[in-house]
């Protein structure tokens, strides 16, 4: 385990964008026999869409962020609460959750998405962010890498924000107007002429999903067009260069 954590705690030294963090994640999360993992970082207004780097099925990433799931998944609602890390899966079916919360699980099942371990992540203005090492079921092998490295995996859903935060947050003010990462890295491939397929390929998400972040930064910018807020943005990028 000091193995594997000195090389995350390098890896997240090196890292500048969120595919780079992700990676450095799923290789430590592979190397503990977790390869299904997400952080959800929630927005600091209301209405934004939260932060979302995973190595869940982009099918289910895309179709949780546009559903705009984050405000009715079980998960992070008792993340919202909790200061420690839980498990989760069958503990759900013995509480009254909600039609939509049912819904989800339902949902997030077929795509192996069935239990899970988490880590709430705390500042000073409560719950901010939670990591997740989820499983089809709880196999042995599972089971035992969270009770032999649950007080590690809570160290390093900590260290893994502290960057993201760090490393996402870095220059995505833009007139005033604070981006989100994905936001950002949109508008910056779209400034070189990518399509929101070519984006997707690049960023490793769905057309859809791009055009969803350009929409969003166009909103925020108080523009009608996509070519309008690209356009805003390439302006104040190489007024600060």
């Amino acid at each position: 385990m000091h193995r594997v954590f000195q090389r995350f705690v390098d890896g997240l030294a090196a890292s500048g964008d969120a595919e780079s963090l992700r990676a450095v994640l799923a290789e430590a999360g592979a190397a503990l026999d977790l390869n299904c993992f997400a952080y959800l970082s929630m927005p600091p207004r209301k209405g934004d869409a939260p932060e979302l780097i995973s190595t869940y099925p982009v099918a289910w990433t895309d179709y949780y962020l546009r559903e705009h799931y984050e405000r009715v998944d079980p998960v992070i609602v008792e993340a919202l609460t909790a200061t420690e890390p839980f498990e989760w899966g069958q503990e759900f079916t013995a509480r009254r959750l909600s039609k939509p919360q049912c819904t989800l699980l339902d949902e997030a099942a077929q795509f192996g998405i069935r239990c899970g371990f988490t880590v709430p992540i705390h500042d000073s203005r409560g719950a901010v962010a939670a990591i997740t090492f989820a499983a089809d079921e709880r196999r042995p092998p599972f089971q035992r890498c969270i009770e032999q490295n649950r007080s590690a995996l809570q160290l390093m859903a900590m260290y893994f924000h502290a960057h993201a935060r760090r490393r996402l947050s870095i220059n995505r003010v833009i007139d005033g107007v604070a981006l989100s990462p994905r936001e950002f890295e949109c508008l910056e491939w779209a400034a070189q002429g990518k399509s929101a397929w070519e984006i997707g390929r690049l960023l490793n998400i769905s057309r859809r999903t791009a055009a969803f972040h350009l929409d969003n930064a166009k909103t925020k910018f108080g523009v009608r067009t996509i070519c309008q807020a690209v356009a805003k943005f390439a302006a104040s990028k190489a007024a600060n260069e």
